[in-house]
């Protein structure tokens, strides 16, 4: 993936191009190769006049179609599947890059770019071809009151006061520009997400609580049809405590609700106990179908992993 193997953290260097943006005159704070001192504004710019300049995702979204699609002719992808493009919100590479002082100012401008992106890959890509998918997992840091490398993390985008619950809708309500922009006819959906750095989480959800209020934040709020939410589930929980929570989920019809129920440490039985676990509330909140997936996707595990891990999202499947 080049430069994009580790998320969204080659976006720094996106906003260090930005004119009127500047590195803290500090020794570099290094991280998997990537600078991770703030930036700020050097005064050329006022914040509200800022333009980010292209962000890199249409451009490597057009180039893996054009191997995708040829895939396709050639009969290796079946004809029914997608092309789908992750995108980061906008709160997450902000809230890596920015001084704390200036997120606030500087996140429309980011925003905006984002959603020139957005424009720039569904011009290229025909709609029935594409997916889009919008990682949600900086918003959880804040949620959590988790520090993510530079002291806790505060909400700068809810009341001062404001608890969990509402700082997680407020949190929601900042994707929805992003997602409001994706055509109708591209699929448009959501993993949340509380990292997987080592394949780890910055802190273990206690229940599905906060992921349940950001789900229903944004199917509430998201003026579009959404075709997937994807939620993680740690390898540990396999409790009714865990999922309780989902029961009083409301999805609007069409949007499917994905579990990461799937473990390569303990396969299909783990996963067959997540699901029972599940089962309950699930039913409560009238989900009557759920699909399956990994924690949090495929992209840092080693390469020799991919073909087991598919063939045991099949066996899954196929046991349920």
């Amino acid at each position: 993936m080049g430069e994009r193997f580790h998320w969204m953290l080659f976006q720094g260097a996106r906003l260090e191009a930005t004119p009127g943006l500047v590195r803290l005159a500090i020794d570099p704070i290094l991280h998997e190769g990537f600078d991770l001192r703030p930036l700020v504004l050097d005064g050329s710019v006022a914040a509200e006049d800022l333009r980010v300049p292209e962000l890199g995702y249409a451009a490597a979204a057009v180039e893996s179609y054009a191997v995708f699609a040829r895939l396709k002719s050639e009969g290796f992808i079946p004809a029914a599947t997608r092309f789908q493009v992750c995108l980061p919100s906008p709160l997450a590479p902000v809230t890596s890059f920015v001084a704390a002082a200036l997120r606030q100012a500087v996140l429309p401008a980011y925003e905006a770019a984002l959603i020139r992106e957005v424009e720039a890959i569904c011009a290229a890509i025909p709609a029935d071809q594409l997916a889009l998918q919008i990682d949600l997992a900086t918003e959880f840091g804040y949620i959590e009151g988790v520090s993510m490398g530079g002291g806790a993390l505060e909400a700068f985008f809810a009341p001062a006061d404001a608890q969990a619950p509402r700082i997680a809708a407020a949190a929601a309500a900042l994707a929805l520009p992003l997602a409001s922009s994706v055509p109708a006819g591209v699929q448009l959906g959501f993993h949340l997400c509380y990292g997987d750095v080592g394949e780890k989480h910055f802190v273990e959800p206690m229940t599905t609580e906060h992921l349940v209020t950001v789900a229903q934040a944004l199917n509430d709020g998201v003026g579009r049809r959404i075709d997937w939410i994807h939620l993680p589930v740690p390898i540990e929980r396999d409790d009714a405590a865990y999922f309780a929570p989902l029961a009083r989920l409301t999805l609007h019809s069409g949007t499917r609700l994905f579990l990461g129920v799937v473990h390569h440490e303990d396969g299909v039985e783990g996963a067959r106990r997540r699901l029972a676990a599940a089962a309950a509330p699930l039913a409560a909140a009238g989900i009557t179908a759920v699909g399956v997936g990994t924690e949090c996707g495929f992209g840092r595990g080693p390469a020799d992993r991919t073909e087991p891990l598919l063939r045991l999202h099949a066996e899954v499947l196929a046991a349920r």
